[in-house]
């Protein structure tokens, strides 16, 4: 047994040991307390996108609403590093008790009466905790700050201005001479945070003043860094101007620093003129133009390259090192950095002959991480140039490494291009489908993507290629470069065998996906063709010619026979009708009315029977006529509002149609209306009815 006087442990008796058989029991230390998750979190949102003033206040407040969490875990934190000792003491007296026998162990232990209850410990712990803040630098006035921000950082109920005003007042006057020592500590940061948010454009321009020549500090501390994103976000022009000049020259060796590169990222993407982003993004190209900002000016990349070949050495060398750090360091997402990878892919491109080895090195440093480029215009840019000069093996890589970002690709505004690239020069269109068709053209997800302006422009794509009604001349111009850049390297099939092979492949998918949502809630056909962007896309798909006899004869037709239900069945007085909904049902129904037999001659403003094109099934004077019989006893309510457009169209098609019998009919009975028509001059579908029955 061990024996205790006045708390000093003494050693146990020898016959008390088992020597080497002596049982032991397991010591376990206290590990560290891990940080807090609120700080990492804290991280994140501050760098994310402040692209508003809400925003910023909203992430603020969340920000300095997590402080007393922190304190009490950096207490906590402290407060371990006293209990040590006593713990060790502990650990030990567990030690030695288990070696005794167990019959020892019922035996009575004597309790030392100075030992101290654990409260009392705790409580002597916590003075010498605060006692220690107290004396560490600026630690009074730390303690007077936070008392008062305290009060200044309440939102429920907000304080008055005047009140707010004068807790600024009161916090600045004592922080103004120590302000340094404030933004590098991680709760007097966040004071100094709500200062800046609170105070008059003159107050922050003192602070900003009195921060000058630190802001590289700040900018790799891991709190001086969230201080420095809210004098970016809440300050003026000119404080800008003064971090970015005071940070010129040392922004390639922020990209390079685990903090530092978030500063340089918000900098350049929310707080910058297009000038400003042009002068950091040459500093990229080498130290000349780190410690001269005007060197360069200008020009762009290839201008300078092409003026030497040192210099063209010199810029790619560097850019490469940097870029390469910066993936290494897990910053492959940042903008900046797409923007530097633009500059030397634009050299690459430049002569692809004579630069095969550099393009090879760049797409083994970043075929693992594609998915990361593609949501930015610049990153987008780079990842489409890579995959058009990739060798087939390369190809496979980069596609196995967006196949797992499928549904963020084709949503995103900028990596829906990247996709298209894909099926624009791909030539194992075999892979393409398997590893994108498979995951697009299912029921849960192709009706989403087709009322998405962008996300249904690699499907719109696949049926009709690059047509200028769904693709701009700039898209247009760009993924046409890519094509030719892919026809240099590696790409060998024609363009139009691909898209047809890929077209071929997801055609069944497309139908099946939409007419399997008939009992969804969310995506029966009624519910999406209230969509502008899905009427546009089915009568596409529906006048999309193939092969396929079960597209032919069952898919098409079933999608036409439930298009003609939900738009021509009913009353089409109620509001609630389809054909009221807007023009864009009744340009779908135009479309399927005329088919591929039909088209608009533009010289004699006229439609004309479109020779030596298949008929589509299930279209043109076969819907005409169908639409014609289901109208026809109620054609009074059908030449008013939309409805009269869809009237004029089946009119046209069947007076050119072999259908006379039914031409004959349906004039006669549109006939009895010309006086109605003629009266209502606002009707502009009526009008156009009365001078096709002159």
């Amino acid at each position: 047994m061990v024996t205790k006087v006045n708390g000093v442990k003494r050693a146990a008796p020898a016959q008390s040991s088992k020597g080497n058989n002596a049982k032991k029991s397991k010591v376990v230390k206290k590990l560290p307390s891990p940080p807090p998750e609120s700080e990492e979190e804290e991280e994140e949102s501050e760098d994310e996108d402040l692209s508003s003033d809400e925003d910023i206040e909203a992430s603020s407040e969340d920000e300095l609403d997590e402080l007393d969490d922190d304190e009490e875990e950096e207490e906590k934190d402290e407060l371990d590093d006293l209990d040590n000792d006593d713990e060790d003491k502990v650990d030990e007296d567990k030690d030695s008790d288990d070696e005794d026998d167990d019959d020892e162990e019922d035996k009575d232990k004597v309790v030392d009466p100075n030992k101290k209850s654990s409260k009392e410990q705790h409580a002597e712990q916590r003075k010498v905790l605060a006692e220690r803040k107290l004396q560490r630098k600026s630690g009074v006035e730390v303690q007077q700050i936070k008392n008062l921000w305290e009060k200044l950082r309440i939102t429920k109920p907000t304080p008055p201005k005047q009140v707010r005003d004068k807790l600024c007042d009161e916090v600045w006057e004592l922080s103004k001479d120590v302000i340094l020592d404030l933004v590098l500590k991680h709760d007097a940061s966040r004071v100094v945070q709500t200062l800046i948010k609170y105070s008059s454009k003159e107050r922050r321009a003192k602070i900003i003043d009195s921060l000058k020549g630190n802001f590289y500090q700040l900018a790799t501390s891991s709190y001086g860094k969230y201080l420095l994103v809210k004098l970016l976000h809440y300050g003026s022009k000119e404080s800008r101007g003064k971090i970015l000049d005071e940070l010129h020259g040392k922004l390639r060796k922020l990209m390079r620093h685990k903090e530092g590169a978030y500063v340089a990222e918000d900098l350049y993407v929310l707080y910058s003129t297009a000038e400003q982003r042009h002068q950091i993004i040459r500093e990229f190209w080498g130290a000349e133009y780190a410690v001269f900002r005007d060197s360069g000016k200008g020009k762009n990349v290839l201008e300078v390259t092409k003026e030497s070949s040192e210099k063209k050495q010199l810029i790619m060398t560097n850019l490469f090192g940097t870029i390469k750090a910066s993936v290494e360091k897990g910053s492959t997402g940042f903008q900046i950095l797409h923007a530097a990878m633009k500059e030397y892919v634009s050299i690459l491109e430049d002569n692809v002959e004579l630069h095969d080895t550099q393009i090879r090195d760049f797409i083994d440093l970043l075929e693992e991480q594609f998915a990361e480029l593609v949501h930015t215009q610049e990153g987008a840019e780079v990842a489409s140039a890579l995959i058009a000069l990739a060798n087939a093996k390369e190809r496979k890589v980069i596609i196995r490494s967006l196949k797992s970002h499928t549904e963020e690709l084709i949503k995103n505004e900028h990596g829906n291009l990247v996709l298209i690239t894909l099926f624009l020069t791909v030539d194992d269109t075999v892979l393409v489908h398997k590893s994108f068709g498979q995951e697009i053209f299912t029921k849960e997800l192709t009706p989403k993507l087709i009322q998405d302006k962008f996300s249904r422009r690699p499907l719109i794509y696949l049926l009709k290629g690059l047509d200028g009604r769904y693709f701009s001349p700039s898209v247009k111009k760009a993924l046409t470069k890519y094509e030719e850049l892919a026809y240099k390297k590696t790409s060998k099939k024609p363009q139009e065998q691909r898209r047809q092979e890929l077209v071929t492949k997801a055609l069944p998918l497309i139908y099946k996906s939409i007419l399997s949502n008939e009992s969804s809630e969310e995506f029966s056909l009624d519910k999406i063709l209230s969509n502008n962007f899905v009427s546009q896309f089915l009568s596409e798909l529906i006048l999309t010619p193939t092969d396929n006899e079960e597209i032919n004869e069952k898919y098409r037709p079933e999608l036409v026979d439930a298009i003609f239900d939900k738009t021509i069945k009913g009353d089409i007085r109620e509001d609630y009708h389809l054909v009221n909904k807007g023009p864009f049902i009744t340009r779908l129904l135009k479309a399927i009315i005329q088919g591929s037999e039909y088209k608009w001659n533009p010289e004699s403003k006229s439609l004309q029977v479109n020779a030596n094109i298949a008929k589509i099934p299930a279209t043109g004077t076969e819907f005409a006529v169908k639409v014609a019989d289901e109208i026809i006893e109620k054609l009074k309510d059908w030449t008013t509002g939309q409805g009269a457009f869809v009237v004029i169209s089946v009119f046209e098609v069947l007076q050119i149609s072999s259908e006379a019998a039914t031409f004959k009919k349906f004039k006669k009975e549109l006939s009895k209306y010309k006086n109605l028509l003629a009266a209502d001059k606002d009707n502009k579908g009526g009008q156009l009815l009365l001078t096709l029955l002159k």
